[in-house]
């Protein structure tokens, strides 16, 4: 049975975030994006995958690109309840990095349950 908030019917979004954090618009768009979700009571989770795992690494520093680091902004998710967070094992694998190099917690899936992932969501955005 679903569950209902008080404005309708609550909703399972997946933000599937495949970018660079740096360079384009898309990953502080998405952060947007989910972070506007989780304010209007949906069901929020968020998958890192390719290069979008970057955007949750420790330590960036794009003042070198003359770019804001927004990246500790992803601590804010857990403010808004927005706890599912997801990052795919081969993505990371492939990047040589580990879960302590996240700046927020994560869980890690292999790619062969990503795809059960996705299909338990009504929405599916992809950055």
């Amino acid at each position: 049975m679903e569950e209902e908030y008080e404005g309708g019917e609550v909703k399972k979004f997946l933000y599937v975030n495949r970018r660079l954090p740096h360079g384009t618009a898309y990953a502080i768009e998405s952060l947007e994006t989910v972070l506007i979700g989780a304010a209007f009571d949906q069901d929020v989770s968020v998958l890192f995958i390719d290069d979008g795992v970057y955007q949750i690494k420790k330590d960036q520093s794009p003042e070198s690109l003359e770019m804001k680091n927004f990246s500790k902004t992803f601590r804010a998710l857990e403010m808004y309840d927005v706890e599912k967070l997801y990052v795919e094992q081969e993505s990371l694998d492939a990047r040589g990095l580990k879960a302590d190099d996240l700046l927020v917690d994560v869980e890690v899936l292999p790619g062969s349950e990503i795809k059960s992932l996705i299909d338990q969501q009504d929405v599916i955005l992809s950055f």
